[in-house]
């Protein structure tokens, strides 16, 4: 008969077998885990490389597309169908703004740039083609019948103010736009039958209040100091360039702004909108309404469920990691809701 503490020791295993079954048991454990997270890795990388694949087929297919419509639009204008080209420019602005998701940046900003230099030239055809005013002698004055009372000469009605010194961006051979130039401290108006689908501009205007109830087709705000711009849909783009410490309240499918700071923006825009050599601009969203503007709304062609008015690209920013010191979002509690 064994001794009990032979018989303890021959059944109760070692501790050094204890470890090794342990390390047996945890480094299978180990190794599974660690072949997951690679596969996980390799599937990110796949997800990833497929998902550049498709952006680069999409943006191929807007290059292509983009070129047919643009030269269509500059044959239409050759041959003078100056409505059919309007109404195919309209389209490919539509195609670029609903692209801006996957194309880079200096992509959407030749495309901006292309579809702005369409729609100065169908301005410039439009000046072109537009029927001259016919010569005609004037009636010469009768004399007043003598002891009769000398006549008043009416007032000229007062016309749309010429734009300043040099053209904005945009404008076709120097005649004059709709809008206003070198007010001060003016309240400024403009209707709908004045802005159907004209081209206006605000130029050298300081500290004036200026609302444009209608639909226009493009607006350019130039050299503004200290304004408040409101303005009902705009069917294609406007520039705001030069100006400081003003206020406007803009909807419209392309916003640009250019040497601008200390600008506040309400904007429903349909692409991203693009700011250069601007500091200290700031964004909320568009909020003006007046009697009408859904009429103005459907006119001008805006959708307005689609609204990027929190997407901005400043083309001196190029970091990815870092945001913008150029522009900032107005907080909720800052913006303004009433106008009136």
């Amino acid at each position: 008969m064994a001794a009990p503490g032979e018989v303890a020791g021959a059944g109760a295993p070692s501790q050094p077998e204890v470890a090794a079954g342990s390390a047996a048991v945890v480094l299978p454990e180990r190794l599974q885990r660690r072949e997951a997270e690679r596969q996980q890795g390799v599937e990110r990388q796949r997800q990833k490389k497929e998902a550049q694949v498709v952006k680069e087929e999409q943006s191929e297919f807007f290059l292509a597309a983009f070129a047919r419509e643009r030269e269509a639009v500059e044959g239409l204008l050759a041959a003078g169908a100056l409505e059919e080209a309007a109404g195919r420019l309209q389209a490919l602005q539509k195609l670029l703004t609903g692209s801006v998701r996957f194309l880079a940046p200096y992509e959407v900003r030749q495309g901006q740039e292309a579809v702005a230099r369409l729609q100065g030239d169908l301005a410039a055809r439009r000046q072109q083609l537009q029927p001259k005013k016919k010569f005609a002698f004037r009636a010469l004055k009768k004399e007043a019948a003598p002891g009769s009372a000398p006549r008043l000469a009416e007032p000229a009605p007062p016309a749309p103010a010429a734009p300043g010194p040099g053209l904005a961006e945009g404008e076709p051979g120097g005649e004059p736009l709709c809008g206003f130039s070198g007010a001060q401290d003016a309240e400024l108006e403009l209707g709908p039958a004045e802005l159907r689908q004209r081209d206006v501009l605000l130029s050298e205007l300081r500290g004036c209040r200026v609302r444009l109830r209608g639909n226009p087709n493009t607006l350019r705000v130039r050299d503004c100091r200290g304004c408040t711009v409101l303005c009902g849909p705009v069917s294609t783009s406007v520039l705001v360039d030069g100006c400081s410490d003003c206020l406007l309240t803009l909807a419209c499918q392309q916003l640009r702004t250019h040497r601008t700071r200390g600008c506040r923006f309400y904007v429903q825009v349909t692409s991203r909108a693009v700011i250069e050599g601007c500091s200290e601009v700031s964004f909320a969203p568009y909020y003006w309404s007046y009697p009408g503007i859904e009429k103005d709304f459907e006119s001008s062609g805006l959708d307005r469920d689609s609204n990027n008015w929190n997407l901005v690209d400043d083309f001196d920013w190029l970091a990815t990691d870092k945001p913008s010191p150029n522009w900032s979002l107005i907080p909720e509690q800052e913006r303004i809701t009433c106008w009136d």
